[in-house]
Order: structure tokens, then sequence, then C-alpha cells
């Protein structure tokens, strides 16, 4: 059987670690996951299968000690930076699996960028894991169709979750099936986005800056949206598409549209 060491966080590495869990080439050495959050998904998945939720420190430890070794590392989404000892650890590496497209989107903040970009395609990657963040041998890049007209953070993360889940389950079968299958391409070039810089890019400049577009970019609950500021003070703006989509459902209103707002008599 193959040992793996599972990192991830959100639903969708929760949804992959059970399909792992149930293949019988995978034998899950442990999960590294957010569970210093209450309400880890991923943590309460580890501890549905009965899988060692690890600690990084001391996975970092015994990798230093030599006492780890597992033959493959699949990260979706983990939250940490990977470092050495802990990638030398891996027989055959670690694989990430980020949102957006390599080597054009690197580091956080994809989806904002693709719409302020106004794209109107998206992808997620799958690669090797080296001691820098999201810069290691490309293994796949699958593309898909978005709407620049209408898509938001939240929205587009919502989509790229469908074609992550489907890209971890091929490059998994494919690795599984023969570990030499996986021929890389280089990683070189493209934008890196710090979290600092994203937070910049949130404040709105009325004189420049397309607001609808920019709205739709940092949509994403509960995280801070695009904002204006007041009297030293942040506030978030939503536009008509986010109102309407947060709607609950069968409400309408007769002033919800300008051309609502007519006379019958």
């Amino acid at each position: 059987m193959i040992k793996v060491l599972f990192m991830g966080r959100k639903p969708v590495a929760a949804d992959i670690l059970r399909s792992l869990d149930a293949d019988t080439r995978c034998d899950i050495v442990g999960v590294l996951t957010d569970s210093h959050l209450e309400g880890s998904v991923t943590q309460q998945m580890a501890e549905e299968l009965g899988l060692p939720v690890l600690n990084y420190k001391k996975v970092m430890a015994a990798a230093q000690a030599g006492e780890l070794s597992f033959d493959i590392g699949l990260s979706v989404l983990y939250w940490r930076k990977l470092r050495p000892p802990l990638i030398d650890a891996a027989r055959d590496g670690i694989i990430n699996f980020h949102p957006a497209p390599l080597p054009q989107y690197k580091g956080v903040g994809g989806y904002n960028l693709a719409i302020l970009e106004a794209l109107d395609e998206w992808a997620v990657s799958a690669h090797y894991v080296d001691e820098e963040i999201d810069t290691g041998r490309i293994i796949q890049v699958d593309r898909f169709a978005i709407d620049p007209k209408t898509e938001t953070a939240q929205s587009l993360e919502r989509v790229s979750m469908h074609h992550l889940a489907a890209l971890i389950a091929d490059v998994w079968s494919r690795y599984a099936d023969n570990p030499e299958s996986l021929p890389t391409s280089p990683n070189i070039g493209g934008r890196y986005l710090s979290r600092a810089e994203l937070e910049g890019l949130k404040k709105i400049d009325p004189a420049d800056d397309d607001i609808e577009r920019k709205i739709r970019a940092f949509w994403f609950p509960p995280y801070d949206g695009a904002y204006i500021e007041i009297d030293g003070q942040p506030y978030t703006l939503v536009n008509r598409q986010i109102l309407h989509d947060l709607a609950p459902e069968g409400v309408s209103s007769l002033f919800s549209r300008p051309n609502s707002m007519r006379s019958d008599g």
C-alpha cells in the first residue's frame, strides 16, 4: 500500500480524505489540518475515519530525527508553508493542489485577481512542493470557463473546488497506478501576491476603480470585502447582484429593479 501523509482544510479536503480512506491502494499515516480552529471539517472527518490528526511541530521534529517516512504527501489547501525536512521525508515528494492557474498566479488572492482582470477562463493546478510558495514543478493544470461579468470571489471559489476535487482524483489515480506517470513542466514566472498586498487592494478609489467589479472581486463572507472609508472606518460595499443572491428563496420586491417602479392605473 502507498503510505500517504495528508494535509488539508475546507470541505473539499474532508471529501478527498474520505475517498482516499476508502481506496485500497492508500494507507493514510496521518492528517495535518487546521485543527487549531473550532469546527475544523477536515479534523472532524479524520476523527470519524479513525485517522491520526498530527501536530505540525511534532511532525517536523520527527522528520528531522529521521523517524518519519511516507511515500507521497498530498496537500489540499493546507494553511502552513511546508519546509524541509518534511519535504525530504516523502519518498516521491509532496504534491500541492493550488486553486489557480500556474505559473501565472502564485500565493493568495487568485480569485480576486481573476475578477479584477476580467478573465473569462480560470484553472486549478497540481505541482510538486519545493522550498518556496507555489514554485515547484507543475504536474497538471485544468482550465475552465468563467463569466467575467457576474463572477464573485465566492462563486469562483465554489466552482473551483468542484474542479479541484476532480483534479485531485485524477492525479492521485495516475500516481497510484504508476508513481512514475506524472511528467512535469517548469513553473517559471507569474505573479505572487502576499496577504498584505491582497488586503491593500480592497480599498476602493472612486476616481480610478471599476467599483462594481471590485465589489464582486472581494465578495467572500465572512472576510471583509471591498470597502470605502468614512471618518477612518471601513465599510464593505455590496451591489444589486449580491443582494439578489442573498435574498431568501421566494422573496421579491416591487422596487428591486428600476423598471419595476411603474403605475398600473
